[in-house]
């Protein structure tokens, strides 16, 4: 190892010591030289093996330790800063800790903390390793002092999002948001000393809130990095007596749920010193709900954390200082950093906090560079009462503050030296793709009948005439005549659908899709994401409409239900693309034309989606019909890209319109379902989990194939003669394809089910007498009670009973015989087979977080789900001999 300094004017470091801890990994440590500026200058660290040179890294000479690979050693993350985790790894579905709260090695912890945070649970950042308990299990670790065995939360965290690759660090941002925890703004790198500014990782948080501003009390729901905010941020500079983020989230809680959105050293694992996570910057907001006498504040707002000294991270303060209307300064020693406050040239309002102590010696400071304004502490001052003092303070800066957004902040970082995570060639390429599709949108409805003509009118009328095919109620007397007619006229549509040239906005997405690994990636969500943002533009337009038409008395009807149609087909996603390539698909398939040949690799493009977690339409929303063709491609690519490792499970969900069906998924599984913006999931989705290789001989399988599925007794189609055919439809449909079939129930009470229970039972029995067997639990929300399925016995048997009665109606409609019993026809168990979780949220949205105790109950499920998979198993083995 060799150490050269060719600056004259710049002397060496002191203490220079090299230590090799292994055989992959250096440290370094040194002092900072003396007597000059340490943020004049920059080391460059260079290693060389065998005379070559094999890595290069600058740091600022006031770094005197390189600690981000010791510390990704420790958690078993090195790999992960090259090879970054993704997704799919994260959200493979694992075997259950023995227990919960505790990881049994530091290796361990961040699965724990992950899988945690992809199921929202608002304790994941107080998590504890077994290690801190027992020494003999603790691996050796350097970073960590002996007596403090452990990691602080936000260098797991700052580690994690070093580690995982930009679509997982959405995620992540994603369900910290959720679970109202701070996200990062400008992420800190210690080793370069160097921060990122996270836009793109805070692409997919949406907002909703009330503005007291507005008259007619209505609801916005915007992308966060998109809406103009006033910024508030919090530093500290040299000591404080004072912890910023205690009273940073008494600022932010509501008077009757307290929160901690910020992690604090009261916190557990609060008392580990922070490694990497020096220069982080949070950031969370204020979202008002509309009720002026719960709202602190009547407009949203934007706060921002700095960790640590801001004379140590003067990119990061003067970033603050730039973007945001006032900085609070948090210093109890104002004396000894005089020269440092004097010399600040802050563009934003200052406020200066400190004690009542400190204030006495520095007032011929504060009258030299003049903050505007001083908050000071009296030591007998509890903190909620100089929460309400920051309150105030807070309040009379926003009746006259400027705003900003965070796309509009990544135009300044580049001249501060602070990266942007989007600027990348990969991801600007992906952007203009979607961007010229995308761009010239403006009235959704018109644009689809032009540009997304397939999937109108045509592929309707083949999805009634395909009914009728199956069930001939329009009989003639010659059947097979008949049914030859239909088919007939089914091949005639079709190759009308395949005689119209193909749209150019069609070209343009199938050349999105057909980019490299990376690219294709980044486009599809660059698509979600700019045709969700259209879609509350124009849903938000239309919705101010139809109620300024619902209070004038003088509206005719008729306007209103133009008004109702125009709502119900403004919805624009990814799915209504995909769905287009798959009537294209079909369309060219039949006739193996010309144009068969650009298309039959989209199967396979689909197929390599899916694996990446990308939930496919299965059943189409609209015309309630599956492109057989295509979804049979797509699952024969899929089997060939998973062959030998393709065994797959099937569970569904299924229940009332609106009761937190796709809610509930996301949180046992961790994902995301992809649904339009603005509506409830219509059709049927499916997206693909991979089970972890010690967890597949228990379950048998390698995949869970998981379906959303559209609301029963939707309002939509309440209106609509067929719409109980439709429920039936439907239902039947997806129980037949599944294992498992989850029945959600927004209640602890089953009667009032009745009829979308009896939908369900319809189905089952029709399963029993193809030779399935499938497996049925029911999953009880909004409960309440420490005892609930306990007391909730004579309920569940009322339930069994209710379900008796219906299979014996339905066998006497089905003409099957009348003494069925529900435990008959499917794998059920009154004890076993019945799930009770409490609400969702943890107080009143917008600011509320996800109750613990529903995301706890709802990540047992898939772990109890496993003896209805086995059973599943078992019956088919003895069906099958």
């Amino acid at each position: 190892m060799y150490c050269y300094f060719f600056h004259e004017a710049i002397p060496a470091p002191d203490n220079f010591e090299y230590i090799s801890e292994d055989a992959t990994t250096v440290r370094l440590n040194w002092t900072s030289p003396r007597k000059i500026d340490p943020s004049l200058y920059k080391f460059q660290v260079i290693m060389y093996e065998n005379g070559e040179k094999t890595e290069s890294m600058t740091v600022k000479s006031n770094v005197n330790s390189i600690t981000m690979e010791s510390l990704l050693r420790d958690l078993g993350l090195q790999n992960h800063l090259k090879n970054k985790l993704n997704l799919k790894s994260v959200l493979e579905l694992r075997k259950p800790s023995d227990v919960v709260e505790t990881a049994h090695s530091l290796r361990s912890l961040q699965w724990l903390f992950l899988r945690k945070l992809m199921m929202v649970n608002s304790s994941a950042r107080i998590i504890k390793c077994a290690s801190n308990c027992n020494p003999e299990t603790c691996e050796k670790s350097t970073n960590i002092d002996e007596d403090q065995k452990g990691i602080h939360p936000l260098d797991l965290i700052t580690a994690l999002f070093h580690c995982a690759d930009p679509f997982l660090q959405q995620e992540m941002a994603l369900k910290m948001s959720v679970c109202q925890f701070s996200v990062p703004l400008l992420l800190p790198n210690c080793d370069t000393n160097e921060c990122t500014l996270m836009l793109w990782a805070l692409r997919d948080i949406t907002k909703q809130f009330r503005s007291h501003s507005l008259e007619d009390d209505s609801l916005e729901e915007s992308s966060i990095v998109l809406t103009d905010l006033p910024l508030i941020s919090f530093v500290r500079l040299g000591k404080s007596s004072m912890s910023k983020s205690e009273l940073l989230n008494k600022l932010l809680s509501n008077r009757q749920h307290h929160h901690d959105t910020f992690f604090h050293k009261e916190l557990e694992n609060g008392n580990i010193p922070r490694k990497i996570s020096n220069g982080l910057v949070e950031m969370s907001w204020y979202l008002p709900g509309g009720e002026k006498s719960n709202d602190k504040f009547k407009e949203p707002v934007a706060v921002a954390n700095l960790r640590g000294d801001i004379s140590d991270f003067m990119v990061q303060f003067t970033f603050l200082s730039q973007t945001s209307s006032a900085v609070f300064l948090f210093c109890d020693d104002l004396e000894s950093n005089q020269t440092f406050l004097e010399s600040l040239r802050i563009r934003s309002k200052l406020v200066l906090v400190c004690t009542t102590d400190s204030a006495n010696l520095g007032d011929n400071l504060t009258q030299k560079f003049k903050p505007y304004s001083e908050i000071l502490r009296d030591r007998n001052m509890n903190e909620f009462k100089f929460a309400e003092t920051l309150q105030e303070t807070v309040v009379d800066i926003l009746a006259d503050s400027a705003k900003m957004s965070i796309e509009k902040m990544s135009k300044i970082a580049p001249d501060l030296g602070i990266i942007v995570d989007e600027n990348n060639t990969i991801c600007q390429n992906a952007k203009k793709r979607a961007d010229l599709i995308t761009q010239d949108i403006t009235n959704i409805p018109e644009y689809k009948m032009k540009e997304l003509s397939l999937q109108d009118k045509i592929w309707k009328e083949i999805s009634k005439l395909e009914k009728e095919m199956c069930r001939l109620k329009a009989k003639k007397q010659n059947i097979e005549h008949y049914k030859s007619e239909l088919k007939c006229q089914i091949q005639k549509l079709k190759r009308q659908q395949g005689s119209n040239d193909i749209r150019e906005t069609i070209y343009q997405f199938i050349s999105g899709l057909s980019c490299s690994p990376d690219e294709q990636l980044y486009f599809v969500k660059w698509m979600k994401i700019n045709l969700d943002n259209l879609t509350r533009k124009h849903l938000s337009r239309l919705d101010e409409q139809y109620r300024d038409a619902c209070k004038n008395v003088t509206e005719d009807n008729e306007h209103l239900r133009d008004l109702e149609k125009e709502i119900a087909s403004s919805s624009l996603g990814v799915q209504h693309f995909m769905r287009e390539l798959s009537q294209l698909y079909e369309s060219t398939h039949s006739q193996k034309n010309s144009k068969y040949t650009a298309m039959k690799k989209l199967p396979e493009i689909c197929a390599q989606l899916m694996l990446t977690g990308f939930p496919l339409e299965l059943i189409d929303g609209d015309a309630s019909n599956i492109p057989l063709t295509w979804i049979r491609d797509v699952l024969m690519a899929l089997n060939k890209l998973t062959s030998p490792h393709n065994r797959i499970r099937v569970v569904t969900v299924l229940g009332v319109q609106s009761t937190g069906k796709s809610t509930l998924l996301n949180t046992m599984f961790g994902v995301q379902f992809a649904v339009s913006s603005g509506r409830c999931t219509r059709g049927a989705f499916m997206l693909l989990i991979s089970v972890s290789e010690e967890f597949r001989s228990e379950l048998q399988c390698d995949y869970i194939l998981v379906i959303d599925t559209e609301g029963l007794k939707s309002l939509e189609l309440s209106k609509l003669a067929d719409s109980y055919e439709h429920d039936n439809e439907l239902t039947t449909v997806v129980v037949g394809l599944s294992d498992l079939t989850i029945v959600n129930i927004a209640m602890e009470n089953a009667i009032e089910m009745k009829d979308t229970l009896q939908i369900v039972v319809h189905a089952f029995l029709r399963m029993k007498e193809v030779g399935k067997r499938p497996c049925c639990h029911f999953v009880h929300q909004n409960t309440a009670g420490v005892a609930v399925h306990r007391n909730t016995l004579k309920e569940r048997k009322i339930l069994l009973q209710q379900l008796d009665e219906m299979t014996q109606a339905a066998a006497r409609m089905e003409k099957i015989g009348d003494n069925k019993k529900f435990t008959d026809i499917l794998d059920y168990n009154i004890d076993k087979n019945n799930w009770y979780i409490p609400a969702l949220w943890l107080g009143v949205p917008p600011m509320a977080p996800v109750s613990t105790s529903y995301s706890e109950e709802a990540s047992k499920i898939p772990f109890g789900l496993r003896s209805g998979l086995k059973n599943q198993i078992s019956y088919n083995c003895h069906a099958k001999e």
